[in-house]
């Protein structure tokens, strides 16, 4: 039996579950929090748990936090025990405190740890951007310390590490990088492919999109700092103004995943649009807020130009879909993008920073679309040779799988 414990399951595991599901060589069990309410691919049974302090306080709180987590999954995890269930591999996430007690309950059984990214207080994404760096960067890169704590406690103890991508691969310590081995999610090519006749309507705003329509596309999870929301929309007054039949479709809601908030009662959406305030054509920029995955392929495969931008921290699935559906990117000069987008090749990569640079590279690619179509061919076969979910991804997490199911 594999045992698979997340908070969010399936979450990064949703692929390789429904491959093992489909394989029917593994009986499959999640572990997952009370609090999620997604459809489940396998059996689930649940932990329940509550924060009772803002975790972003203090390092003590959030580490604390992080172990009363641990502790309730725990806690799950001698039920499951006690009703003579053994697993002969967990599969967790490190970064939740998860799986910090998995081997006091099951000593010799194989953990495989999902190792996402480990937190450092200087150099990555704590003080890379100036304008959100809080007054005092010391507590928040002590915080930092305190997270990268818990992940390093958590794949010490397990059996071996998963991470996406090279990049976040190596924000590890030296001493654990060798026990990490690299292998992506996967991108299904054959979803998230060009399809030259893919239209879409705007049913609020009563706009229908066409290829060949001048379509700007941005997509986040939450639109905040940390996936670039502020320097995008401020590229947009230039955009608006040279381009007048461009369209800006914004994609993601107005919570904030990572980093901090904005002033109480308040979304940075409203903090932009007050900035930008008189200088925008709200008649072409829509905000759609979150939307099905199969409503972002077509966006993808209708967009002219999609800006993916992301401080030095974990790459969105968003951007290598994206690339798959033959999109023009024009992303940030960061170490997570540099893995994937060389610049003028098989995208387009300006400074995070440079909102006039960003907005002169999406208005050259508006107004000479056929000039970037090798650029477009070369983005889809980049995901092809390097993150096809069918040909390369699960081959590789269903190898590893087996590999650490037999450190018994």
């Amino acid at each position: 039996m594999i045992l698979f414990i997340h908070q969010n399951f399936p979450g990064q595991f949703m692929h390789v579950t429904r491959a093992l599901h489909a394989a029917g060589t593994h009986k499959l069990l999640a572990l997952t929090s009370s609090a999620n309410q997604r459809s489940p691919l396998v059996p689930v049974r649940h932990y329940h748990w509550r924060s009772t302090e803002r975790a972003e306080s203090s390092p003590g709180k959030h580490y604390a936090e992080c172990a009363s987590r641990g502790a309730a999954v725990a806690d799950a995890l001698l039920g499951l025990k006690a009703e003579g269930l053994t697993p002969d591999l967990v599969i967790g996430h490190g970064g939740w405190g998860e799986t910090l007690f998995v081997r006091d309950v099951w000593p010799d059984t194989p953990l495989l740890l999902h190792a996402e990214f480990f937190y450092r207080g200087h150099g990555l994404d704590v003080g890379f951007d100036p304008e959100t760096s809080p007054p005092d960067l010391t507590r928040t890169t002590r915080l930092a310390r305190a997270r990268s704590v818990v992940m390093l406690q958590a794949l010490t103890d397990a059996s071996h590490g998963v991470a996406p991508t090279h990049w976040q691969a190596d924000t590890f310590p030296a001493c654990l990088r060798q026990k990490i081995d690299v292998i992506h999610e996967g991108i299904d090519t054959g979803i998230a492919v060009p399809n030259p006749a893919a239209s879409l309507t705007l049913r609020r705003d009563g706009v229908h999109l066409r290829p060949g329509d001048e379509v700007v596309t941005y997509v986040a999870r939450n639109l905040e700092p940390y996936r670039g929301f502020h320097i995008f929309m401020r590229t947009l007054p230039a955009i608006l103004a040279a381009r007048p039949n461009a369209r800006i479709i914004i994609v993601g809601g107005d919570g904030v995943s990572y980093g901090p908030r904005p002033a109480p009662e308040r979304t940075w959406r409203q903090v932009l649009l007050k900035e930008l305030a008189g200088r925008l054509d709200m008649t072409r920029v829509h905000f759609v807020g979150r939307v099905p995955h199969v409503r972002f392929i077509e966006l993808m495969q209708l967009s002219a130009a999609h800006v993916y931008l992301t401080y030095p921290f974990v790459l969105s699935w968003s951007m290598l879909e994206a690339m798959s559906a033959g999109a023009l990117v024009i992303g940030s000069r960061t170490g997570p993008v540099e893995e994937v987008i060389e610049g003028g090749r098989n995208g387009v990569l300006r400074d995070f920073f440079d909102v006039a640079g960003i907005a002169d590279a999406v208005i050259q690619a508006l107004a000479e679309p056929a000039r970037f179509m090798a650029i477009r061919r070369a983005a889809r076969q980049t995901v092809l040779d390097r993150y096809d979910l069918k040909r390369i991804c699960l081959p590789a997490w269903l190898n590893l799988i087996d590999r650490v199911a037999a450190m018994r």
